[in-house]
Protein backbone atom coordinates (compact mmCIF):
# COMPACT_ATOMS: atom_id res chain seq x y z
CA UNK A 1 0.00 0.00 0.00
CA UNK A 2 1.21 3.73 -0.54
CA UNK A 3 1.35 6.25 1.90
CA UNK A 4 1.39 9.66 0.07
CA UNK A 5 2.10 12.88 1.79
CA UNK A 6 3.24 16.13 0.54
CA UNK A 7 5.18 17.88 -1.15
CA UNK A 8 4.98 16.20 -4.41
CA UNK A 9 3.57 12.96 -6.05
CA UNK A 10 4.52 12.72 -9.74
CA UNK A 11 1.74 11.84 -12.44
CA UNK A 12 3.77 8.94 -13.46
CA UNK A 13 3.63 7.52 -9.67
CA UNK A 14 -0.04 8.26 -9.82
CA UNK A 15 -0.73 6.83 -13.48
CA UNK A 16 1.13 3.28 -11.71
CA UNK A 17 -1.02 3.32 -8.55
CA UNK A 18 -4.11 3.52 -11.09
CA UNK A 19 -2.88 1.05 -13.59
CA UNK A 20 -2.00 -1.56 -10.48
CA UNK A 21 -5.54 -1.13 -8.52
CA UNK A 22 -2.87 -0.48 -5.71
CA UNK A 23 -4.25 0.68 -2.29
CA UNK A 24 -3.73 4.25 -1.32
CA UNK A 25 -4.07 4.71 2.99
CA UNK A 26 -6.85 8.13 2.42
CA UNK A 27 -5.20 10.19 5.36
CA UNK A 28 -6.24 13.89 4.76
CA UNK A 29 -2.95 14.86 3.27
CA UNK A 30 -2.64 12.58 0.32
CA UNK A 31 -6.84 13.20 -0.03
CA UNK A 32 -5.64 17.07 -0.44
CA UNK A 33 -2.59 16.24 -2.58
CA UNK A 34 -4.63 13.59 -5.00
CA UNK A 35 -8.06 14.65 -6.08
CA UNK A 36 -8.88 11.37 -7.58
CA UNK A 37 -11.38 8.72 -6.65
CA UNK A 38 -10.23 6.30 -9.06
CA UNK A 39 -7.94 5.14 -7.07
CA UNK A 40 -8.02 1.98 -4.39
CA UNK A 41 -8.49 4.37 -1.56
CA UNK A 42 -8.57 2.63 2.14
CA UNK A 43 -9.26 3.89 5.63
CA UNK A 44 -6.60 4.96 7.86
CA UNK A 45 -8.18 2.13 10.60
CA UNK A 46 -8.41 -0.93 7.44
CA UNK A 47 -4.89 -0.03 6.90
CA UNK A 48 -3.70 0.19 10.69
CA UNK A 49 -5.41 -2.79 11.29
CA UNK A 50 -3.87 -4.56 8.06
CA UNK A 51 -0.38 -3.78 9.25
CA UNK A 52 -0.79 -4.96 12.69
CA UNK A 53 -2.09 -7.79 11.05
CA UNK A 54 0.67 -8.48 8.67
CA UNK A 55 3.67 -6.71 9.83
CA UNK A 56 5.56 -7.32 6.29
CA UNK A 57 2.79 -6.03 4.89
CA UNK A 58 4.52 -3.93 1.53
CA UNK A 59 4.27 0.09 2.24
CA UNK A 60 6.00 2.59 0.17
CA UNK A 61 6.26 6.07 1.35
CA UNK A 62 6.05 8.51 -1.69
CA UNK A 63 7.50 11.32 0.71
CA UNK A 64 9.44 11.57 3.86
CA UNK A 65 6.62 13.57 5.40
CA UNK A 66 4.66 10.17 5.44
CA UNK A 67 7.23 8.60 7.72
CA UNK A 68 5.33 10.26 10.80
CA UNK A 69 2.24 8.40 9.61
CA UNK A 70 3.72 4.81 10.76
CA UNK A 71 5.23 6.38 13.97
CA UNK A 72 1.81 7.90 15.11
CA UNK A 73 0.15 5.11 14.18
CA UNK A 74 2.12 1.97 13.99
CA UNK A 75 5.17 3.47 16.90
CA UNK A 76 4.79 0.02 18.60
CA UNK A 77 6.03 -2.07 15.41
CA UNK A 78 9.14 -2.93 14.42
CA UNK A 79 8.82 -1.18 11.26
CA UNK A 80 8.78 1.86 13.30
CA UNK A 81 12.10 1.33 14.89
CA UNK A 82 13.42 0.32 11.71
CA UNK A 83 12.56 3.48 10.01
CA UNK A 84 14.38 5.38 13.23
CA UNK A 85 17.66 3.31 12.86
CA UNK A 86 18.20 4.05 9.22
CA UNK A 87 16.82 7.70 9.08
CA UNK A 88 18.58 9.04 11.96
CA UNK A 89 22.21 9.22 10.71
CA UNK A 90 24.22 9.24 14.27
CA UNK A 91 21.75 6.00 14.71
CA UNK A 92 22.66 4.41 11.36
CA UNK A 93 26.51 5.35 12.38
CA UNK A 94 25.98 3.60 15.78
CA UNK A 95 23.89 0.54 13.48
CA UNK A 96 27.09 -0.25 11.49
CA UNK A 97 29.67 0.55 13.90
CA UNK A 98 30.77 -2.81 14.11
CA UNK A 99 31.85 -2.57 10.55
CA UNK A 100 33.48 0.13 10.41
CA UNK A 101 35.16 0.57 13.75
CA UNK A 102 37.32 3.06 13.14
CA UNK A 103 35.14 5.46 11.03
CA UNK A 104 34.71 8.83 13.17
CA UNK A 105 31.42 10.49 14.18
CA UNK A 106 30.08 12.59 16.78
CA UNK A 107 26.97 14.68 16.78
CA UNK A 108 26.44 18.15 18.29
CA UNK A 109 23.90 20.57 18.78
CA UNK A 110 22.82 23.67 16.61
CA UNK A 111 23.25 26.20 18.74
CA UNK A 112 27.12 24.97 19.95
CA UNK A 113 28.41 24.82 16.40
CA UNK A 114 29.54 28.45 16.53
CA UNK A 115 31.67 27.65 19.67
CA UNK A 116 32.99 24.20 18.39
CA UNK A 117 36.70 23.69 18.94
CA UNK A 118 38.14 21.63 15.94
CA UNK A 119 41.56 20.23 17.28
CA UNK A 120 40.24 17.45 17.86
CA UNK A 121 38.50 16.82 14.38
CA UNK A 122 39.90 14.97 11.77
CA UNK A 123 40.39 16.74 8.39
CA UNK A 124 38.70 16.47 6.08
CA UNK A 125 35.10 16.45 8.00
CA UNK A 126 31.51 16.54 6.71
CA UNK A 127 28.74 18.00 8.65
CA UNK A 128 25.06 17.58 8.05
CA UNK A 129 21.67 17.18 10.06
CA UNK A 130 21.27 13.83 12.07
CA UNK A 131 17.90 13.96 10.15
CA UNK A 132 18.06 15.57 6.53
CA UNK A 133 16.89 15.90 3.22
CA UNK A 134 17.65 17.26 -0.06
CA UNK A 135 21.44 18.04 1.14
CA UNK A 136 20.42 21.01 3.11
CA UNK A 137 22.64 21.69 5.85
CA UNK A 138 25.74 19.56 4.22
CA UNK A 139 29.17 21.35 4.55
CA UNK A 140 32.70 19.35 3.40
CA UNK A 141 35.23 20.85 5.61
CA UNK A 142 38.51 20.34 4.29
CA UNK A 143 40.40 23.97 5.82
CA UNK A 144 39.67 25.97 8.82
CA UNK A 145 38.28 28.82 6.25
CA UNK A 146 36.07 25.67 5.26
CA UNK A 147 34.69 25.59 8.77
CA UNK A 148 34.04 29.48 9.03
CA UNK A 149 32.22 29.60 5.95
CA UNK A 150 30.05 26.46 7.54
CA UNK A 151 29.72 28.49 10.60
CA UNK A 152 28.39 30.74 9.00
CA UNK A 153 25.72 29.43 6.93
CA UNK A 154 24.36 26.86 10.06
CA UNK A 155 22.12 29.16 11.73
CA UNK A 156 18.90 29.26 12.35
CA UNK A 157 17.73 31.39 9.50
CA UNK A 158 19.28 29.83 6.86
CA UNK A 159 17.97 26.25 7.51
CA UNK A 160 14.54 27.18 7.43
CA UNK A 161 12.59 24.66 5.63
CA UNK A 162 9.29 23.84 4.23
CA UNK A 163 10.16 20.01 5.41
CA UNK A 164 8.75 19.05 8.79
CA UNK A 165 10.98 18.43 11.66
CA UNK A 166 10.98 14.56 10.97
CA UNK A 167 12.28 14.79 7.02
CA UNK A 168 14.74 17.63 8.46
CA UNK A 169 15.78 18.48 11.85
CA UNK A 170 18.70 21.05 12.05
CA UNK A 171 18.47 21.06 15.58
CA UNK A 172 21.22 18.53 15.64
CA UNK A 173 24.16 17.48 13.48
CA UNK A 174 26.36 14.81 13.04
CA UNK A 175 30.46 15.44 12.12
CA UNK A 176 31.96 12.50 10.64
CA UNK A 177 34.88 11.78 8.43
CA UNK A 178 34.75 12.65 5.32
CA UNK A 179 34.60 9.51 2.63
CA UNK A 180 36.66 9.22 -0.53
CA UNK A 181 35.44 7.88 -3.37
CA UNK A 182 33.36 8.11 -5.99
CA UNK A 183 29.44 8.25 -4.90
CA UNK A 184 26.84 6.51 -6.01
CA UNK A 185 22.95 6.09 -5.33
CA UNK A 186 20.88 3.52 -5.26
CA UNK A 187 16.74 2.40 -5.45
CA UNK A 188 16.43 -0.87 -4.08
CA UNK A 189 14.34 -3.16 -1.90
CA UNK A 190 13.98 -5.76 0.65
CA UNK A 191 12.23 -9.14 -0.73
CA UNK A 192 9.93 -10.96 0.92
CA UNK A 193 12.73 -13.11 1.86
CA UNK A 194 15.12 -10.26 2.85
CA UNK A 195 17.00 -10.40 0.24
CA UNK A 196 18.28 -6.96 -1.78
CA UNK A 197 16.96 -6.95 -5.23
CA UNK A 198 18.90 -3.61 -6.57
CA UNK A 199 16.47 -1.41 -8.96
CA UNK A 200 18.85 1.14 -9.90
CA UNK A 201 22.33 2.33 -9.59
CA UNK A 202 23.16 6.09 -10.00
CA UNK A 203 26.33 8.23 -10.52
CA UNK A 204 26.02 11.02 -8.39
CA UNK A 205 28.38 13.82 -10.20
CA UNK A 206 29.70 16.55 -8.55
CA UNK A 207 31.84 19.38 -9.14
CA UNK A 208 34.45 19.45 -7.07
CA UNK A 209 35.98 17.62 -3.97
CA UNK A 210 33.77 19.90 -1.88
CA UNK A 211 30.78 19.93 -3.75
CA UNK A 212 27.44 18.83 -2.03
CA UNK A 213 25.15 19.74 -4.85
CA UNK A 214 22.16 17.42 -5.83
CA UNK A 215 22.44 17.99 -9.44
CA UNK A 216 23.28 14.92 -11.88
CA UNK A 217 22.86 11.52 -11.38
CA UNK A 218 23.45 8.96 -13.98
CA UNK A 219 22.87 5.52 -14.37
CA UNK A 220 23.82 2.36 -17.58
CA UNK A 221 24.15 -0.61 -18.29
CA UNK A 222 27.77 -0.47 -17.35
CA UNK A 223 27.22 0.74 -13.84
CA UNK A 224 24.84 -1.70 -13.35
CA UNK A 225 26.69 -4.47 -14.52
CA UNK A 226 30.09 -2.89 -12.66
CA UNK A 227 28.74 -2.24 -8.98
CA UNK A 228 25.46 -4.60 -8.95
CA UNK A 229 26.76 -7.91 -6.80
CA UNK A 230 29.52 -5.84 -4.67
CA UNK A 231 26.62 -3.41 -3.35
CA UNK A 232 23.83 -6.38 -3.26
CA UNK A 233 26.25 -8.21 -0.86
CA UNK A 234 26.86 -4.96 1.23
CA UNK A 235 23.21 -4.01 1.62
CA UNK A 236 22.29 -7.53 2.26
CA UNK A 237 24.74 -7.78 5.33
CA UNK A 238 23.03 -4.11 6.91
CA UNK A 239 19.25 -5.62 6.11
CA UNK A 240 20.00 -8.74 7.74
CA UNK A 241 21.37 -6.81 11.08
CA UNK A 242 17.94 -5.60 11.42
CA UNK A 243 15.59 -7.64 9.81
CA UNK A 244 14.22 -6.02 6.78
CA UNK A 245 11.45 -7.80 4.51
CA UNK A 246 9.05 -6.21 2.06
CA UNK A 247 11.27 -3.02 2.35
CA UNK A 248 12.30 -0.42 -0.13
CA UNK A 249 14.85 1.96 0.27
CA UNK A 250 17.04 4.67 -1.06
CA UNK A 251 21.15 4.60 -0.26
CA UNK A 252 23.78 7.01 -0.72
CA UNK A 253 27.29 4.85 -0.71
CA UNK A 254 31.05 5.98 -1.82
CA UNK A 255 33.03 3.16 -3.62
CA UNK A 256 36.95 4.23 -3.80
CA UNK A 257 39.51 3.39 -5.67
CA UNK A 258 40.45 -0.47 -3.66
CA UNK A 259 36.33 -0.88 -4.57
CA UNK A 260 35.68 -0.48 -0.63
CA UNK A 261 32.03 0.50 0.12
CA UNK A 262 31.44 2.81 2.72
CA UNK A 263 27.77 3.89 3.30
CA UNK A 264 26.87 7.61 3.55
CA UNK A 265 23.15 6.94 4.41
CA UNK A 266 20.20 4.63 3.93
CA UNK A 267 16.74 6.68 3.69
CA UNK A 268 14.29 4.33 4.36
CA UNK A 269 10.53 3.39 2.56
CA UNK A 270 11.11 5.12 -0.35
CA UNK A 271 13.46 5.60 -3.63
CA UNK A 272 14.79 8.95 -4.67
CA UNK A 273 12.95 11.58 -3.15
CA UNK A 274 10.23 13.39 -5.35
CA UNK A 275 9.26 10.65 -7.30
CA UNK A 276 13.04 10.70 -8.92
CA UNK A 277 15.35 7.60 -10.03
CA UNK A 278 12.10 5.73 -9.27
CA UNK A 279 10.38 7.58 -11.93
CA UNK A 280 13.40 7.43 -13.81
CA UNK A 281 13.58 4.07 -14.90
CA UNK A 282 10.03 3.64 -16.19
CA UNK A 283 10.25 6.76 -18.05
CA UNK A 284 14.00 6.28 -19.72
CA UNK A 285 14.26 2.26 -19.67
CA UNK A 286 10.38 1.21 -20.01
CA UNK A 287 10.27 -1.23 -16.61
CA UNK A 288 8.67 0.19 -13.33
CA UNK A 289 10.74 -0.24 -10.30
CA UNK A 290 7.15 0.51 -8.07
CA UNK A 291 5.27 -2.51 -9.89
CA UNK A 292 8.78 -4.62 -8.98
CA UNK A 293 8.46 -4.06 -5.70
CA UNK A 294 5.31 -4.69 -5.08
CA UNK A 295 4.95 -7.93 -6.90
CA UNK A 296 8.87 -8.59 -5.45
CA UNK A 297 10.11 -9.22 -8.75
CA UNK A 298 14.03 -8.99 -9.97
CA UNK A 299 14.82 -6.77 -12.93
CA UNK A 300 16.30 -8.41 -15.79
CA UNK A 301 19.04 -5.85 -16.60
CA UNK A 302 20.07 -7.83 -20.24
CA UNK A 303 16.32 -7.32 -21.22
CA UNK A 304 15.78 -3.88 -20.06
CA UNK A 305 19.29 -2.46 -21.33
CA UNK A 306 18.67 -4.68 -25.37
CA UNK A 307 19.02 -1.85 -27.37
CA UNK A 308 20.29 0.54 -24.91
CA UNK A 309 24.21 -0.44 -24.36
CA UNK A 310 25.23 3.10 -25.68
CA UNK A 311 23.28 5.07 -23.89
CA UNK A 312 23.67 7.24 -20.40
CA UNK A 313 20.28 7.73 -18.62
CA UNK A 314 20.32 10.90 -16.30
CA UNK A 315 17.98 13.17 -13.55
CA UNK A 316 19.00 16.39 -13.55
CA UNK A 317 17.48 18.16 -10.06
CA UNK A 318 17.21 21.90 -11.21
CA UNK A 319 18.02 23.53 -7.58
CA UNK A 320 18.23 26.96 -7.40
CA UNK A 321 22.07 28.12 -7.13
CA UNK A 322 21.58 31.33 -9.12
CA UNK A 323 22.01 33.31 -6.16
CA UNK A 324 18.61 34.87 -6.89
CA UNK A 325 15.96 34.58 -4.78
CA UNK A 326 12.42 33.30 -5.66
CA UNK A 327 10.64 36.50 -5.53
CA UNK A 328 13.17 38.19 -8.20
CA UNK A 329 12.72 35.04 -10.54
CA UNK A 330 10.00 35.84 -13.52
CA UNK A 331 9.97 32.68 -14.76
CA UNK A 332 12.37 29.52 -16.22
CA UNK A 333 12.91 28.52 -19.89
CA UNK A 334 12.25 25.07 -20.27
CA UNK A 335 11.78 24.97 -24.05
CA UNK A 336 15.92 26.35 -23.51
CA UNK A 337 16.72 23.92 -21.12
CA UNK A 338 15.73 21.27 -23.42
CA UNK A 339 17.30 22.43 -26.33
CA UNK A 340 20.97 22.16 -24.35
CA UNK A 341 20.32 17.86 -24.34
CA UNK A 342 20.28 15.52 -27.38
CA UNK A 343 17.03 13.73 -26.27
CA UNK A 344 15.66 15.01 -22.96
CA UNK A 345 12.73 12.27 -22.25
CA UNK A 346 10.46 14.51 -19.71
CA UNK A 347 10.74 18.13 -18.37
CA UNK A 348 8.92 18.37 -14.65
CA UNK A 349 8.09 21.96 -14.09
CA UNK A 350 7.74 23.09 -10.74
CA UNK A 351 7.11 26.55 -8.93
CA UNK A 352 10.22 28.07 -7.64
CA UNK A 353 8.08 30.31 -5.30
CA UNK A 354 6.31 26.70 -4.00
CA UNK A 355 9.55 24.26 -3.99
CA UNK A 356 13.41 24.54 -3.26
CA UNK A 357 13.96 23.44 -7.53
CA UNK A 358 12.87 24.45 -10.78
CA UNK A 359 11.85 20.93 -11.31
CA UNK A 360 13.60 17.79 -13.05
CA UNK A 361 14.91 16.48 -16.07
CA UNK A 362 14.94 12.96 -17.14
CA UNK A 363 17.45 12.76 -20.32
CA UNK A 364 18.97 10.32 -22.52
CA UNK A 365 22.43 10.69 -23.61
CA UNK A 366 24.94 8.68 -25.82
CA UNK A 367 28.24 7.58 -24.58
CA UNK A 368 30.60 10.17 -25.73
CA UNK A 369 28.25 13.14 -25.45
CA UNK A 370 28.49 13.38 -21.86
CA UNK A 371 29.65 17.02 -21.68
CA UNK A 372 26.06 17.93 -21.73
CA UNK A 373 25.53 16.62 -18.61
CA UNK A 374 29.15 18.18 -17.33
CA UNK A 375 27.79 21.21 -18.68
CA UNK A 376 24.07 21.69 -16.50
CA UNK A 377 26.05 20.44 -13.97
CA UNK A 378 28.42 23.58 -13.55
CA UNK A 379 25.86 25.31 -14.86
CA UNK A 380 24.03 28.71 -12.10
CA UNK A 381 21.06 28.47 -13.94
CA UNK A 382 21.07 31.66 -15.21
CA UNK A 383 20.92 31.61 -18.67
CA UNK A 384 17.22 29.99 -18.14
CA UNK A 385 16.10 32.62 -15.46
CA UNK A 386 14.12 35.99 -16.46
CA UNK A 387 13.62 38.40 -13.31
CA UNK A 388 10.99 40.33 -12.42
Amino acid sequence: MFLIDKPYISKFLIQTIRDNNFNVIATKSAKELVNDESLSWISEDKAISIIKNNPETPIYAVSENALSWITNNLGKLKLSSQIQLLKDKANFRELIRTSFPDFFFRTVKLEDIQNLSIEDLPFPFVIKPTVGFFSIGVHIVKSKQDWNIAKNELNIDNLKSIFPSDVLNTSTFIIEEFIEGDEYAIDYYHNNKGEVVILNILHHMFTSGTDTIDRVYSTSKDIINNFKEDIENFLNSIGKNIGLKNFPAHAEIRIDADKKITPIEINPLRFGGWCTTGDLSGIALGFNSYECFFTNQKPDWDQIYKNKTGKKYSLVVLNNNSGIVPEKIKQFNYNLLAQDFENPLVVRELDIKQYPVFGFLFTETSLGNEEELKNILVSDLKKYITEV
